[in-house]
């Protein structure tokens, strides 16, 4: 556990608000008062797990607050930006719920609010920094168990439990579109592992296949990428069945050059549900490894940031040319000019 610092919450429309609120927590953050517009669909289940926090009427209680360091956001997507532009400039660093943005015009405004105050913009992709086999694949392939990554494949279903969605759920410039949503995470895993900094999108399609009844709403999506440093792939959908016991199959393989990685992150089809699940193959391993008790090291690395000025949990750059090339694969997707 880390010396925590103060934080504050504005909106909590997306369920990620509580793995971001728990780790900073549980690392020793402190938190007294949260905010958000209307009546989020976690609201009854956000005061039970943080009855100590206490909700405000206007946001201004947590923005002008001189004790609060971050503030924590998981409004509607299309509000995220907003929101997070008056942090910075209150003062405080920004966690932020995927997607941090869903336009090239926000992400703009949000370069420019971050250069102006020295603020960490930092977007939660807990699809890497909340798993712990991805933790242990990123010490493996730094240790060099499989060489240089030539190439990431993630797949990442989810179930659509249409009964626990808001209505902005379904209203494409509310939630940003499949690839900048969903498929955020896996770009940032994409770029992580291959270490890219310079990325071509070679393909990307998104469709509504099963939901005519809600139009704005995207149920698949895919993204050929081409870096300077590896290629990916990546698959986001809707579709996991009922029949498995968890949320999605999400997987993540990584090609090397003298090995492989796949992760089974939240189950391993088949046998006894099990999350965490990380399989090496090399020159001299073939094996699998539970990776329950791998240390997550975003949330106390970015309080130590917080404190010390530093950028060691995530680099900025980072942060900002995963929504960059996000948005523009959703762009590119719906026929718009993603090099506007």
């Amino acid at each position: 556990m880390t010396d925590g610092i103060k934080l504050g919450v504005l909106g909590i429309d997306h369920g990620h608000i509580f793995g971001m609120l728990g780790n900073m927590l549980a690392n020793g953050c402190t938190c007294e008062h949260w905010w958000s517009d209307g009546a989020p669909v976690t609201e009854t289940k956000f005061r039970e797990v943080f009855n100590s926090v206490e909700r405000v009427d206007d946001r201004r209680r947590i923005l002008d607050d001189p004790d609060v360091d971050m503030v924590l956001i998981s409004a509607i997507p299309s509000d995220r930006a907003v929101l997070a532009m008056e942090a910075m400039a209150a003062g405080k660093d920004v966690m932020v719920d995927k997607p941090g943005c869903t336009t090239l015009e926000q992400l703009a405004a949000l370069r420019a609010a971050q250069a102006a105050t020295q603020r960490i913009w930092t977007v939660n992709f807990s699809e890497r920094f909340e798993v712990r086999s991805v933790m242990k694949a990123d010490k493996l392939v730094r240790a060099g168990a499989i060489g240089r990554v030539v190439q990431t494949v993630n797949l990442a279903p989810h179930k659509q439990n249409l009964r626990t969605r808001p209505p902005w759920y379904f209203e494409r410039e509310r939630y940003g579109g499949v690839l900048c949503d969903i498929g955020s995470h896996q770009i940032d895993q994409f770029l992580h592992f291959t270490g890219s900094t310079e990325v071509t999108i070679a393909h990307a399609h998104v469709e509504n296949t099963t939901r005519p009844e809600y139009p704005g709403f995207q149920d698949y999506g895919e993204v050929t990428l081409v870096g300077d440093k590896g290629h990916g792939f990546v698959r986001v959908d809707w579709f996991t069945p009922d029949g498995l016991p968890t949320w999605g199959d999400g997987r993540l393989f990584l090609l090397g050059t003298e090995g492989t990685i796949e992760l089974r992150k939240y189950t391993d089809i088949g046998r006894e549900h099990r999350k965490e699940n990380l399989y090496l193959v090399n020159g001299t391993k073939n094996e699998h490894i539970d990776c329950s008790d791998v240390t997550l090291d975003y949330f106390p690395r970015l309080i130590a940031d917080v404190r010390d000025r530093t950028e060691t949990a995530v680099a900025q750059a980072h942060t900002f040319r995963t929504m960059d090339v996000a948005i523009r694969a959703q762009m590119l997707a719906e026929g718009s000019d993603a090099d506007g």
